[in-house]
């Protein structure tokens, strides 16, 4: 352990790029109509949500997987080629297997996996390279 080489400020970035990324993906320039549509949530459903609550929890979580991927790339040699293909690999086949997995048990749509499984790789993809290169 005594190579382990995480930059604190790294992971402090990617847990904010997940806000960042999330306000882009979900909005309605890319996403959020499509992903309203396949959750059958209404404007006024989501207006009764607490913002404060829901992106802070979102934060803490994502503070907590920037964490543990850093500690996967906490080897000293680690750089950005291999953060991305890190980040890649952990997004497409963890991250979003699982949660494809859980998706089709719950009956939902293609279009809607697509939809967040998408979110998924590229948020994972961007932070492996962001703690890769950012040593």
């Amino acid at each position: 352990m005594e190579n382990m080489v995480i930059n604190h400020w790294a992971v402090l970035c990617a847990a904010v790029f997940n806000l960042v990324l999330g306000a882009l993906w979900y909005s309605p320039a890319l996403f959020y109509n499509a992903w309203k549509k396949e959750n059958n949530l209404t404007d006024e459903q989501i207006k009764k949500s607490n913002p404060i609550k829901t992106h802070g929890i979102s934060f803490i979580l994502a503070y907590l997987m920037s964490y543990n991927l850093a500690f996967f790339l906490g080897d000293a040699n680690t750089n950005w080629q291999w953060g991305l293909t890190a980040g890649f690999l952990t997004g497409f086949g963890w991250a979003a297997a699982i949660f494809t997995a859980i998706a089709l048990f719950e009956q939902k749509s293609w279009k809607y996996i697509f939809i967040n499984s998408g979110y998924i790789v590229i948020y994972f993809t961007v932070i492996g390279f962001i703690l890769g290169i950012w040593r």
